[in-house]
């Protein structure tokens, strides 16, 4: 039996969202916890998964907050380890007019970039039955190592392996660089969470159906599942299509953090149902529980902290439909 439902390795920072506007009209921002690994680890632990995190915070104020936060969601935080010199990774999350966002990051260099290969505790990658990991981790060639390593491991061990590109375009020195890091990854998984707008800008094709089969061309991935914002959600498994509608609310305020929600939902689907017998009911099931439950983390502020229960998503699910 393995100790842990799923490890993820990658960055965890704080994101500064705003929240609200000062007496002098000036805009004011709130430190939350946040990194996609991470929040995809608390939507898992809140469903009653086992989870453990790998990777370095500054240890500074916000880095003992970042600690603090996982822990208090129920994360493994033996793997987190503290930069004496190097700051925590910062971000600032503007919310633009079409609803749309903009990502400022202060991490020139950040504690994120600063995992070793030798601080990489892997018995938390031996003793789990997933690995999940993004591109961040893949910006700078320290963490890039870590990464590779961690990535081996769970080869070795026969993990089902994750991956979420996560492109966030500031964060590279070129937008090559940035594919063919995407490329490395596409190479070592077997469920793969992408976006829209990164299927697209990954493929060169405007239709999704189209970009999902260039990207099969290529690569060897059991499942992949789309996230479309407004337009719901489309999982692709063997000769297996499908695409659920969205939740859609009047009382959304940000979606940060709503395509990691559906992410750790379609690995909680494949930790319930397993990797080698999905079909069509099973994969509708995934989706829809996903989808809802990203449809609640953008009504609330933050996401680490605030991702819904079960029970709350299943009810949600019947109010809804």
């Amino acid at each position: 039996m393995k100790r842990y439902d799923v490890t993820a390795l990658g960055e965890l920072l704080i994101d500064f969202t705003q929240s609200g506007i000062s007496e002098q009209g000036n805009p004011l921002f709130e430190a939350n916890p946040g990194g996609a690994p991470c929040n995809v680890l608390s939507m898992l632990s809140r469903l009653g998964r086992k989870t453990a995190f790998i990777g370095k915070v500054g240890n500074d104020g916000f880095g003992r907050q970042l600690a603090d936060a996982i822990e208090e969601v129920g994360i493994d935080a033996s793997g987190l380890v503290f930069d004496d010199e190097v700051h925590t990774t910062l971000a600032l999350v503007h919310r633009l007019e079409n609803g749309d966002r903009d990502f400022s990051f202060y991490r020139n260099p950040g504690a994120d970039m600063m995992l070793r290969e030798d601080e990489v505790k892997e018995d938390l990658i031996r003793d789990a039955k997933i690995f999940h990991f993004g591109t961040l981790s893949l910006t700078d060639e320290e963490v890039k190592k870590a990464t590779h390593k961690a990535v081996r491991i769970a080869e070795e061990e026969g993990l089902i392996r994750s991956f979420d590109p996560n492109l966030r375009p500031p964060l590279w020195r070129s937008l090559d660089d940035a594919k063919r890091e995407v490329e490395w990854g596409l190479q070592h998984c077997d469920v793969l969470k992408i976006s829209d707008n990164e299927i697209q800008w990954l493929s060169g094709k405007e239709d999704f159906d189209e970009g999902i089969a260039w990207l099969r061309e290529r690569y060897d991935i059991k499942l992949i599942c789309l996230s479309m914002g407004p337009d719901g959600s489309r999982a692709y498994y063997g000769d297996t299509t499908v695409t659920v509608s969205a939740f859609l609310q009047d009382g959304t305020i940000e979606t940060t953090g709503a395509g990691d929600t559906f992410g750790a939902c379609v690995l909680n689907g494949v930790l319930e149902y397993g990797l080698e017998n999905l079909d069509e009911e099973k994969l509708i099931q995934i989706l829809t529980f996903a989808n809802a439950a990203a449809s609640i983390v953008t009504t609330k502020k933050g996401a680490l902290r605030v991702m819904p229960e079960r029970e709350a998503v299943d009810s949600f699910i019947v109010v809804y439909r």
